[in-house]
């Protein structure tokens, strides 16, 4: 394998957008639509689980997405961190993967599905405060409006009315949302290093998040499930295209766009598992879900919208 430092090859993955861009400007409909895919297909995730996957382990599913994916991307590669990196990579993985997984199954577990999508649709006004913090943005009062009217609109859509609370999956709920938004965040600050295609930036965090979730899997969980055609199947997706090929699209976007547009682009997840859900699972769409709908798309939209003056860096 090869230090960072090389010389980047030409291609979509490789890419890396100029230091301090913003992501305005020309390219920026076709790099968001990029991004987009990742947060569309991490929507089938509710899917391939209930209905492919062996029930009452999800850590086990949390380290089959993250670790065989990771080191398939160092193979690919064959590229390592270096110096700060090693923490760098260590940091983010645990952040994006190794905490954020866990957290997102135990509260998907112990809430209603439409509880824990909401909780989770909050992440956009979280890594908006975060921005200001982290990134030293200027705190957007139009963002978290139309962060609220997403939440608004996921809770709509995927809240039924025997919605019930648990106060750990509530906690669960809230701190997967924010491990993930400071994981975003810190990616935007510390950027990709020269060099290194996101590829490879995917394979260090998932391979760290993996290594991470192994041994909290098998003391929490014992020995893994038997796991027969469409268990493999499942996890392959999961994977395969819901880790490898997504987190690479995920984390190129963050590099290149601006951190608050990328974070609200996660609110299609949930509108992804509620689409499935009605046509997989025959579950029905009322005229409150569908004004839901409307409600989370004209965030997504509105999110993607530059601020009518430049955010000056806070002094």
């Amino acid at each position: 394998m090869t230090a960072t430092g090389t010389t980047p090859s030409v291609d979509p993955l490789t890419t890396r957008a100029p230091s301090g861009s913003s992501g305005r400007g020309r390219g920026t409909l076709p790099r968001t639509a990029l991004t987009a895919i990742a947060p569309a297909v991490w929507g089938t995730t509710y899917v391939v689980t209930t209905e492919l996957l062996p029930p009452g382990h999800p850590m086990f599913a949390a380290l089959l997405r993250a670790l065989p994916a990771g080191l398939i991307a160092l193979a690919v590669t064959r590229t390592l961190p270096r110096g700060s990196w090693w923490g760098k990579a260590a940091v983010l993985g645990v952040l994006n993967i190794g905490l954020f997984l866990p957290l997102l199954f135990t509260a998907a577990e112990r809430l209603p599905g439409g509880v824990a999508g909401t909780l989770a649709a909050a992440q956009p006004m979280i890594v908006a405060v975060l921005a200001v913090a982290v990134l030293r943005q200027r705190l957007s009062g139009r963002r978290l409006l139309w962060g609220l009217v997403g939440v608004l609109g996921i809770g709509l859509v995927v809240i039924g009315p025997s919605a019930a609370l648990d106060v750990v999956g509530v906690a669960a709920g809230l701190g997967s949302a924010a491990t993930m938004a400071l994981g975003i965040t810190l990616t935007k600050r510390w950027g990709r290093p020269e060099g290194v295609s996101p590829l490879a930036l995917t394979g260090w965090q998932l391979t760290s998040g993996g290594l991470f979730l192994l041994p909290l899997t098998f003391l929490f969980e014992g020995a893994p499930p038997a796991v027969d055609g469409r268990a493999a199947l499942g996890y392959l997706w999961l994977g395969l295209i819901g880790g490898l090929l997504t987190y690479a699209l995920w984390f190129q976007g963050i590099t290149s766009l601006p951190v608050t547009n990328v974070a609200v682009l996660g609110l299609l997840s949930p509108l992804v598992a509620a689409l499935l859900g009605a046509m997989v699972l025959d579950q029905t769409l009322g005229l409150v879900q569908l004004v839901g709908f409307a409600l989370a798309l004209a965030s997504i939209v509105a999110g993607q919208l530059p601020d009518r003056r430049p955010a000056p860096a806070r002094s």
